[in-house]
């Protein structure tokens, strides 16, 4: 028998006053609480209980120890009710992931809206432009894009499909001209996003004939944000490809452009993604089904402000 259980045994009896009472409330048998309180005895060799056929009586060392072993097992109760209490309530801290752009524009809207629902819920939020290590690392979730997803073990919950568009300034436009299609990107300054997520040097367009690729390994400027890409564009510096959570606000302001309407690049997954299935505590079950509920929304209407023709 473990400490812990010994002294659960010997708080037992010292509240109750008798083996036989312990034995009851702890549902077994009088020789096994006993046994537990002897054991104990020996390990801490020490009288705690001094018996009689009769009655018995704790020591002053009895008395000493009860106190620990009750403010002991009170901690031990406590965690234990924190711990059940996360699997229903949301509450405590969530530690998150997202790439840049999909953070910027869904994911911190999404946390406020969620916690004006659950208030209790914190939220440490990192955005990188690529895939942690979430038990590394620490987090409890990531939201990333991505076509696939390597076999992790991972959960992954897919909330919606996005893409990127081609964009330039009213300004660039007027001073170089539109290209009308995308083998006409070669006359043009073409702006580079370079990270895990973006293609590098060939852009492939899905459009009204099929798949076409264009080649853009000379650039004038290369950045690795496409937040950061919106404002190079916006200055008039070339033609750059922004997903459509960068490239909405600027197409609404009208600082941005959509270039090639026709085309749009690689449909991408958006994912969240978590450890484990099993046990997970209701902070993570209701942020994921409220990202369930409110992404793929978010998505459509920032699709219609794009004008992509596929969706039409």
């Amino acid at each position: 028998m473990d400490v812990f259980q010994t002294m659960r045994f010997f708080v037992a009896v010292a509240q109750s006053g008798s083996f036989t009472a312990a034995a009851e409330l702890l549902d077994t048998n009088t020789t096994n609480v006993s046994k537990a309180v002897t054991s104990l005895e020996a390990r801490l060799q020490t009288r705690l209980i001094n018996r009689t056929t009769r009655r018995l009586a704790l020591t002053e060392a009895g008395m000493r120890y009860l106190q620990r072993c009750e403010s002991i097992l009170d901690e031990v109760r406590e965690a234990d009710e924190e711990a059940g209490t996360a699997q229903t309530l949301p509450v405590g801290r969530l530690k998150i992931h997202a790439m840049s752009a999909i953070g910027n524009h869904y994911v911190i809207d999404a946390i406020a809206k969620y916690r004006e629902l659950y208030p209790s819920v914190m939220f440490d939020l990192t955005l990188t432009n690529r895939l942690p290590d979430l038990l590394e690392e620490g987090y409890d979730m990531s939201i990333v894009l991505a076509r696939d997803l390597p076999d992790s073990g991972f959960v992954a919950q897919r909330l919606g499909i996005t893409y990127s568009i081609l964009c330039a300034s009213p300004g660039y436009l007027k001073k170089r001209g539109i290209p009308d299609a995308p083998s006409a990107l070669g006359a043009h300054d073409c702006l580079r996003i370079v990270n895990t997520v973006m293609p590098v040097e060939n852009w492939a367009f899905q459009g009204p004939q099929g798949v076409e690729t264009v080649n853009v390994a000379v650039s004038p400027f290369h950045i690795n944000t496409a937040d950061g890409m919106t404002v190079a564009i916006e200055h008039g510096m070339g033609i750059g490809i922004q997903p459509i959570a960068s490239a909405v606000d600027g197409l609404r302001a009208g600082s941005l452009v959509r270039v090639l309407p026709d085309y749009h690049l690689e449909e991408l997954n958006l994912f969240a993604i978590y450890p484990s299935r099993k046990f997970v505590d209701a902070k993570i079950k209701t942020w994921v089904e409220f990202l369930k509920r409110s992404i793929p929304g978010l998505l459509a209407a920032d699709d219609k402000i794009a004008g992509s023709p596929k969706k039409r």
